[in-house]
């Protein structure tokens, strides 16, 4: 999930309809490099608030000929790596190209809640710390060669550059193993059009196989595949930034042990429930949003904040507020504050706020500051792991 700008919230959550199953697989591993620093601060774009930024490595397959990618976006709420054609450099147009059978290209509409980004589907490896995910399909954003197809276009704006993106990727490291799953295997009226198939700029929605599919590249990590844990200290004011990790494996090393944490299990859409007030919802947990969106006034009584903030919360001094996160056999009520974004984003050096909130109709999106002194786990779906769950 997505959501970015110091005054304006986005929720990104890639639409996915994949379904769980299979058998997991082992991850045994010797000791080696499965972490990498996370930061939370201004970001690439400058200006965004609560956004959660790495490094990725992006080689084409098999080589040496390689760009690393700086301010591309953390989302625990999508799945697959995408990149900027403009953040690639001397790689852009080195990637092989994907291709149907007929020789067209396929191109990805990749759907959040309220946007979509447009591009290729292409080959290549992907590197984080000492790990690597070889030969596996990411989309490049691009839509200055095929321009962005008619029925992505009515799904929502499409995020082609820094500017609009506000990140020079997203790396989807979701709990699912593509950005689709059956859904988009074959075409016909129940297929989401996250592909199509394009012969020079005429594009039809067209099914993809779930290996031909964008992928979560930590999934296809020859150790430390079945999930991550993204980890923060706590943050109980706003502040410029906080530096975090992002930990590869979840109990293959010494490092990603799994220890007490509590596991809440999704179901084949992503969703544990959250009760709040006695009513309860669907809820996820989503580093890619930058405040914690839930409900609407009318359920919250909080007020939302004037143009061009209304995207978010603005009590007239901080609520404190509970939720009780379960899946059926487990259970942890959370206690977070909402404070008011108009007075957050005034302070113009600040870009890590620990109470930003906003409306988010029937639904609990547990954003980036749910992340802040927390150790989040977030278990894949089979084969790759034995989730869906996240854990904390």
């Amino acid at each position: 999930m997505i959501r970015f700008g110091k005054a304006v919230a986005l929720v990104a959550a890639v639409l996915t309809i994949a379904s769980c199953g299979g058998s997991s697989k082992s991850n045994s591993s010797s000791a080696s490099n499965n972490s990498q620093a996370i930061t939370v601060d201004v970001g690439p774009a400058g200006g965004n608030a609560n956004g959660v930024f790495t490094s990725v490595t992006v080689c084409a397959p098999g080589s040496s000929n390689c760009q690393t990618v700086n301010g591309v976006l953390v989302d625990s709420g999508s799945f697959g790596l995408r990149v900027l054609a403009s953040a690639l450099g001397s790689l852009n147009g080195s990637l092989p190209q994907q291709k149907d059978a007929s020789g067209n290209s396929i191109l990805n509409c990749a759907q959040f809640a309220n946007s979509v980004t447009w591009g290729p589907v292409e080959i290549a490896d992907v590197g984080m710390a000492g790990e690597k995910a070889s030969s596996i399909p990411i989309q490049v954003i691009d839509s200055t060669t095929v321009p962005v197809a008619a029925g992505c276009k009515a799904i929502g704006p499409a995020e082609e550059n820094l500017t609009s993106l506000g990140a020079n990727g997203i790396l989807g490291i979701g709990i699912f193993l593509q950005d689709c799953g059956g859904a988009c295997v074959t075409p016909g009226s129940g297929n989401p059009g996250f592909y199509y198939s394009c012969a020079g700029s005429s594009c039809k929605v067209t099914g993809v196989s779930t290996a031909q599919q964008v992928q979560n590249p930590v999934a296809h990590f020859a150790q430390d595949s079945n999930g991550v844990i993204i980890s923060f200290p706590s943050a109980s004011a706003s502040a410029p930034s906080l530096s975090g990790s992002l930990t590869f494996g979840i109990g293959t090393q010494g490092n990603n042990g799994i220890g007490s944490a509590q596991t809440f299990h999704a179901d084949n859409f992503g969703n544990i429930k959250t009760t709040f007030k006695n009513q309860t919802f669907s809820g996820f947990i989503d580093s890619g949003s930058n405040a914690y969106f839930f409900l609407d006034t009318t359920t919250t009584g909080i007020p939302v904040c004037p143009s061009p903030e209304s995207g978010f919360y603005c009590p007239s001094s901080p609520v404190a507020l509970s939720a009780t996160n379960s899946d059926g056999k487990t259970s942890n009520t959370i206690n977070f504050t909402i404070g008011n974004a108009d007075q957050l984003f005034s302070i113009t050096s600040d870009f890590v706020f620990p109470t930003l909130g906003g409306p988010n109709p029937n639904t609990f999106d547990w954003g980036l500051p749910f992340f802040f002194g927390r150790k989040v786990f977030v278990g894949f779906e089979p084969p790759a792991g034995t989730g869906p769950f996240w854990a904390y």
